[in-house]
């Protein structure tokens, strides 16, 4: 980065923002293998804040490949630099005081561990979406799994491409065993307990 770029300060802090929506900002990072409710989830959580009143946005794989990350392919490499590109905006989208919904199979543990040091303690939330491969591979809306088992997708997670699961994550969802509400449910508790939402 050159000498002449310089980062300016907002007159309004992130706080006044979040202050204003009567929030916290923060961002859910929902990681697990494609088909384990990752988008779903995200989605239907989307809406029930809302209709609370809270001020949230979703990032979603696909969505962000159409065009942040449309150069990217699905070696290692680009899907580092895809994490990092999603950290950078999810911070960008903090600032603004909003809650971040990003859902990413975000495959390796290094990348979502960058990405948390991005956020002040406590705004990253990891969610671990574990579903069982043999669940996700039955699930299979696009048909992923069974063009990857034929050769026909190369560098696929969780067939021939490694998919690292969070040790420690802040919730785990076993998505083969909680319906879409009860997930709901269990991750709005969280924020409640953790005061990133309050109380109606």
């Amino acid at each position: 980065m050159g000498n002449d770029i310089v980062w300016h300060a907002h007159n309004v802090t992130r706080g006044e923002r979040a202050k204003n929506k009567n929030q916290k900002p923060c961002l859910l990072w929902f990681t697990g293998l494609s088909g384990s409710g990752k988008s779903t989830l995200a989605n239907a959580l989307d809406v029930a804040l809302h209709e609370r009143g809270y001020h949230t946005f979703v990032l979603d794989g696909d969505n962000v490949r159409h065009g942040l990350c449309s150069d990217l392919g699905f070696s290692d490499q680009d899907r580092v630099e895809n994490i990092r590109r999603i950290g950078e905006v999810s911070k960008l989208f903090t600032d603004a005081g909003l809650i971040v919904l990003s859902a990413f199979i975000s495959p390796f543990s290094s990348d979502r561990r960058l990405v948390r040091e991005l956020f002040p303690a406590g705004e990253f939330i990891e969610v671990f979406m574990d579903a069982p491969l043999d669940v996700c591979e039955s699930r299979d809306p696009k048909g992923l799994y069974q063009k990857a088992r034929s050769g026909h997708i190369k560098h696929f997670t969780g067939i021939d491409s490694p998919y690292e699961p969070p040790g420690n994550p802040d919730l785990r969802l076993d998505t083969s065993e909680l319906s879409v509400g009860e997930c709901i449910e269990k991750v709005v508790d969280y924020l409640l307990e953790k005061q990133l939402i309050a109380r109606e």
